[in-house]
């Protein structure tokens, strides 16, 4: 651990991998939160995938492989995935689930055949589009990072302005519409706002890998609370800490990259949450139980 912390502080490439890693993790834990809450944990993995065409595309159409021009096209083309998975649902006979498969298979398809046509033209090696497909932190310059901070605090500001209004329509849809809010307003402005957490990772994460970040902190902040705003502080706070932890231990194994590094980071928080958590942990239920048992044992015992 201190020869990471050492390396941090020394190293300034890792510096900035780990702070844009950290950023990421943060905004991603905490707009995850209400993915998970309305169990539309896919919907991210179905954005990230959709993004692929936008920065096939994009690269297509100008020809810069400048990381903004590529990430306006993958969040154009997650923004339209998102949309079609909403009309879809909205279909009688068509279940949300499909419609979340269909949309993740059809645009990462699509995305996959632009990449391979695209890789057969000769200034195709200049642009590094398959570099998006697992994320390339080692990359990350303090440009980016602070490209990257800018945007996701625009989405929390975002976030909090209309706390409120998420809150309701995460916990009862219902009775947000009975109040006069503009329900498929904010649904829309909440679905914007997780296509914003994608596109900015997709830089160091990938589209592969992108909604495992988006969906993993949050699920383990999920098991130590049921307060919402406690739910995306904690989020938040396991999310930079996976991205931080990631970096730090891909700088001090090279051979391991920084993308997947931070998701098992991510993967390990959720997994020790899911067994150690006080209320919801397994193994703290079971000592729980046994606890209760001897005490029943002790009381019949006595009596």
């Amino acid at each position: 651990m201190s020869e990471a912390l050492q390396l941090l502080w020394t190293d300034y490439t890792l510096r900035n991998v780990a702070a844009g890693t950290a950023v990421l993790g943060a905004v991603s834990g905490a707009l995850g939160c209400f993915a998970v809450l309305r169990r539309r944990s896919l919907l991210g993995d179905a954005v990230s995938h959709a993004a692929l065409p936008g920065i096939v595309l994009a690269w297509l159409l100008t020809g810069s492989k400048a990381a903004p021009v590529l990430v306006a096209g993958a969040g154009i083309t997650g923004w339209l995935g998102a949309a079609a998975v909403s009309a879809l649902a909205r279909r009688e006979r068509i279940r949300e689930d499909t419609a979340l498969a269909l949309v993740l298979s059809v645009f990462f398809g699509a995305g996959l055949m632009l990449l391979t046509v695209v890789q057969g033209r000769p200034d195709a090696s200049q642009a590094g589009l398959d570099t998006f497909l697992f994320g390339q932190a080692a990359a990350l310059v303090e440009r980016d990072v602070l490209t990257m901070g800018a945007v996701g605090g625009v989405a929390v500001l975002v976030l909090a302005l209309f706390w409120k209004e998420f809150k309701l329509l995460s916990f009862d849809a219902d009775a947000a519409a009975v109040a006069g809010y503009p329900v498929k307003l904010l649904d829309h402005l909440l679905t914007l706002l997780l296509v914003v957490a994608v596109v900015v990772g997709l830089q160091a994460v990938g589209v592969v890998l992108m909604s495992s970040l988006l969906i993993a902190p949050a699920a383990a902040a999920r098991q130590w609370t049921n307060r919402l705003g406690r739910m995306v502080v904690l989020a938040a706070v396991i999310g930079a800490m996976s991205g931080a932890l990631g970096a730090a231990v891909s700088g001090l194994a090279p051979g391991i990259p920084t993308g997947p590094a931070v998701v098992l980071a991510a993967t390990a928080a959720f997994v020790v949450s899911l067994l150690f958590s006080p209320s919801r942990g397994l193994v703290s239920r079971r000592l729980r139980a046994a606890a209760r048992d001897r005490r029943l044992r002790t009381e019949g015992d006595a009596s």
